[in-house]
C-alpha cells in the first residue's frame, strides 16, 4: 500500500475520520493510540512479521531511554555514557544484521579466496524490513538526544512508539528528530484548515511529479542502463542527467506526500528537500538534498568525527568530510558502489574546505528579471554535471559498470547519436516539458517549502486560477498513469 495508491486513500480516510472524532481529539493519547495501530496496520500491509521486529526495538530502546535517564538523575554519567554507547551498537547492529551481514561476510569471503583461503562462509536467508534504515536512525537519535540532555525520556511507551512508525514516514523517510516530533505528540490535535489546506496541496505535487515525471523517465533510464556498452557518449550523458531529475521527482514526490499526509493530520514534519538544483556546489547541494539524513549524519558522525581531528585543521575537516559521506553512501546499501558514491561526494568538498566555501551559505541574489546571475548559473551547471556523475556511481550494480559507463562518456563511445532513445524521448514529449517546469521551479520557488505554496500577491491569490490548476494537475495524473507506468519508489529499497 503506497501513498499514490487507490487503497492507502481508503485507508487514510479512515484514519482521518477517526483521528477527528470529537471524543478522540481530546485526548492525545486516544489520538496517538490510533495512530499506532494506523501506523501498524499500514506497515503489517507489507510484510506483518516485520512488525513483531518493530515491536520488539520499540521497547528495548523506550526502556533503554528510561533508564539512562534514571541514570543521569542519579549522576551515574559513566554508566550513563556506556547504556548510551550500548543503544547506538544495539542500533547498529539492527542495520548491520539486516542490511550489511551478507555484503560484508561475501567481501570477507573474496578478499580470503584472493589469498589462496576458504573461509567455509554461506550467505543467510535475511529479509531485509523495509523502512529498517529510517526507524533505526529515529531509535540511535532518541537514545543520543537524551545523553546529550535535549530532551526528556518519554514515559508513554504509546507516545514513543507513535514516533518511531509514524506511518507517513516509516517507509522512506523523512527521518524526523525526537526533538521536534515527540512535542507534537503531547498535544491534542484538532483540524487546522490552513494547515490541511497546504498539505493538500503538497501532495497534489508530490502525486503529480512522480507520476507524471519520474514514472515516465524511469523507461528511458532503465534501457540505457540495461545495455550501456552499446549506447551513445551523448545518450549515456542523457541517461545519467535524467536519472538525477527522476531520483528527485520519485523521492521529493515521496516526501512531499508524507509531509503533506502529517500536515492532514496536524503534524510538521521535517523537511526532505528544498530546491536542490539551484546549488552552486556540493556542499550546498546536500544542505538541500535529503535533509533529514543530511542533518541525521551531521549531528552524529560529523561532528563528533571534527572534534576529534581538530588538531589536523581543514585537512581534519576533510578527513571528517569524506567519511561522513561514504557512511551517507553506505547507508543507502550494502554495495561497493554506494561507498563509492560517498567518497566521490567527499572528495569534492576538498577544494570547497580549503578555499573556506564549505562553511559558507550565502542566499541567493537574482540579477536581471528575476534570473540568476550568470556566475550563479555557471555553478549550477557544474554542480548538476558533478552531481550526475555521482548519480552513474549511485545507479551502477558494480564497480565494473561504474568503470564502463563512466569510461563511455569519457571515450566519446559511439558518438553522438540518440537512437532509440531518441524515439521513446519524443514519443513522450510532454513529460521533459515538465521537466523543464521543474527545474524552473526549483529557481522561482526558491523560497517557498514547495510549488503550491502561493502567495497572497500572486497571479495565483484568485480562487479561480488555484483551482484550474489543481483540476489540470489531476488531469495530467489520471490521463498518465493510465499507461500502466507506474514504478516503485526508489528509496523502498533503502
Amino acid at each position: 500500500m503506497v501513498v499514490n495508491s487507490f487503497s492507502f486513500l481508503l485507508f487514510f480516510i479512515v484514519v482521518f475520520t477517526v483521528y477527528y472524532l470529537p471524543l478522540t481529539k481530546k485526548n492525545p493519547r486516544f489520538q496517538n493510540f490510533w495512530l499506532l495501530l494506523s501506523s501498524y496496520f499500514f506497515y503489517g500491509m507489507v510484510d506483518w512479521m516485520m512488525v513483531l521486529l518493530l515491536i520488539v526495538a520499540t521497547i528495548a530502546f523506550y526502556l533503554l531511554g528510561l533508564w539512562l535517564k534514571i541514570e543521569m538523575v542519579k549522576g551515574q554519567m559513566k554508566v550513563a555514557s556506556i547504556l548510551t554507547t550500548f543503544g547506538v551498537c544495539l542500533g547498529i547492529g539492527l542495520l548491520l544484521y539486516f542490511k550489511y551481514l551478507n555484503f560484508f561476510g561475501e567481501s570477507i569471503v573474496l578478499l580470503l579466496s584472493g589469498l589462496g583461503l576458504n573461509s567455509g562462509w554461506t550467505s543467510l536467508n535475511i529479509i531485509v524490513p523495509i523502512g529498517v534504515s529510517f526507524f533505526t536512525f529515529k531509535l540511535i537519535s532518541y537514545i543520543i538526544e537524551i545523553h546529550r540532555e535535549h530532551i526528556e525520556a518519554s514515559k508513554d511507551l504509546v507516545e514513543f512508539a507513535t514516533y518511531v512508525a509514524f506511518f507517513p514516514t516509516i517507509l522512506s523517510g523523512p527521518i524526523d528528530s525526537p526533538n521536534t516530533f515527540l512535542p507534537q505528540l503531547r498535544k491534542s490535535h484538532t483540524f487546522d484548515y490552513a494547515l490541511g489546506v497546504d498539505g493538500c496541496r503538497q501532495i497534489l505535487w508530490g502525486m503529480f511529479t512522480k507520476m507524471c515525471i519520474a514514472d515516465h523517465l524511469a523507461p528511458v533510464v532503465d534501457t540505457v542502463w540495461s545495455d550501456y556498452a552499446s549506447q551513445s557518449c551523448l545518450v549515456l550523458i542523457l541517461a545519467t542527467s535524467l536519472y538525477s531529475i527522476q531520483m528527485y521527482a520519485d523521492f521529493a514526490g515521496y516526501s512531499n506526500m508524507a509531509i503533506g499526509v502529517g500536515k492532514l493530520l496536524g503534524f510538521r514534519i521535517t523537511l526532505n528537500f528544498t530546491h536542490p538544483f539551484i546549488a552552486r556546489n556540493t556542499a550546498e547541494y546536500w544542505r538541500r538534498w535529503h535533509m533529514s539524513l543530511t542533518t541525521w549524519i551531521t549531528n552524529y558522525v560529523f561532528m563528533p568525527l571534527n572534534i576529534a581531528f581538530a588538531r589536523l585543521a581543514d585537512w581534519g575537516v576533510i578527513l571528517a568530510v569524506i567519511i561522513n559521506m561514504v557512511v551517507i553512501g553506505l547507508w543507502h546499501g550494502a554495495n561497493w558502489t554506494f561507498a563509492l558514491f560517498g567518497l566521490y561526494h567527499g572528495l569534492l568538498y576538498i577544494p570547497l574546505v580549503l578555499s573556506g566555501a564549505f562553511r559558507k551559505n550565502k542566499k541567493h541574489k537574482p540579477g536581471k528579471h528575476g534570473l540568476p546571475t550568470l556566475k550563479d548559473f555557471s555553478l549550477m551547471v557544474l554542480t548538476f554535471f558533478l552531481v550526475a556523475i555521482g548519480v552513474a556511481i549511485f545507479r551502477a550494480p558494480t564497480i565494473a559498470d561504474v568503470w564502463g559507463y563512466l569510461s563511455g562518456i569519457l571515450t566519446l563511445q559511439n558518438g553522438f547519436h540518440l537512437g532509440i532513445i531518441g524515439s521513446m524521448i519524443f514519443s513522450e514529449i510532454e513529460v521533459y516539458l515538465f521537466v523543464v517546469i521543474l527545474l524552473v521551479l526549483d529557481w522561482t520557488t526558491r523560497t517557498t517549502e514547495h510549488p503550491l505554496q502561493f502567495s497572497e500577491s500572486g497571479l495565483f491569490r484568485y480562487r479561480f486560477l488555484r483551482w484550474s490548476l489543481y483540476f489540470v494537475l489531476l488531469a495530467l495524473i489520471f490521463i498518465m498513469t493510465d499507461t500502466g507506468s507506474s514504478q516503485d519508489f526508489i528509496y523502498f529499497q533503502f
